[in-house]
């Protein structure tokens, strides 16, 4: 585990407590009420953490991310995994690997969304790059909406050799490019292990990414917008891969 951090926000705080992540103390408002703030302090009354009361001016001047909504948690963001732990995530599941790479997206809230969509999508785990790229943060944490406690992350320290891995195996790497084949071409094989490549923010993929990469997937885009946010596109082109797998399987799910 990671050494100590805030945890902000409600639903952080909650799945934090249900993953079974390691908290010392819960801070939460006075006046905070409602069913989530009673959900977390019954939690963390059966798991024997403390729970005590301050007036929301000492919790606004504590928080890093300003969007507490008068709770926060002293504890440990997850540790990250490795590769190995993402494929046995898949395996677990009995499903053909789906994993994102986001190679250099920088912005800690751009990066929680992606955790957050990814995770509701059903992905199995995601890769970042341990240097200049967004990090595992309270931030991160509090932007996936709890979303990071039950996805695995792998830290990497070469992307484009960990993306040879990928291949090596049995992983195909579709990078996210304006100037891709339009997403919903047919051909594309979203049912076999699949690992999204997502780029930077403004910048997109790099010119090594690029040329890594099987193949490039563009989003048709019909307006005067010249792009889209990466965690907007990240959603995009994983819930394409989702209806892909459910049309495959239909007795697993319902029709997208």
């Amino acid at each position: 585990m990671k050494k100590e951090e805030l945890i902000e926000g409600r639903n952080p705080v909650l799945e934090a407590l249900r993953a079974g992540i390691p908290l010392s103390e819960i801070l939460v408002a006075h006046g905070s009420q409602g069913k989530e703030v009673e959900t977390l302090i019954a939690l963390a009354g059966a798991g024997k953490i403390p729970v005590s009361h301050w007036e929301r001016a000492y919790l606004d001047r504590l928080s890093k991310t300003g969007r507490h909504q008068g709770v926060i948690a002293r504890g440990s963001l997850p540790a990250t995994r490795s590769l190995d732990d993402l494929f046995a995530a898949a395996e677990s599941r009995g499903e053909a690997p789906l994993f994102l790479l986001a190679a250099g997206v920088e912005d800690p809230r751009n990066l929680g969304s992606i955790i957050r969509t990814a995770e509701a999508a059903g992905a199995h785990g995601l890769l970042i790059p341990e240097r200049r790229a967004a990090g595992l943060t309270a931030v991160v944490a509090r932007a996936s909406a709890g979303a990071l406690y039950h996805l695995p992350v792998a830290e990497v320290k070469n992307t484009v050799r960990a993306m040879e891995e990928l291949k090596k195996r049995g992983c195909w790497l579709g990078g996210a490019d304006m100037s891709g084949t339009p997403l919903w071409q047919e051909d594309f094989d979203f049912t076999a292990p699949v690992c999204l490549v997502l780029g930077g923010e403004g910048k997109g993929l790099t010119r090594l990414v690029r040329e890594t990469c099987d193949l490039l997937v563009g989003i048709p885009q019909r307006g005067k917008v010249a792009s889209l946010n990466v965690s907007v596109a990240a959603g995009i082109i994983l819930y394409e891969v989702v209806r892909r797998r459910t049309r495959e399987l239909p007795d697993r799910g319902g029709n997208l």
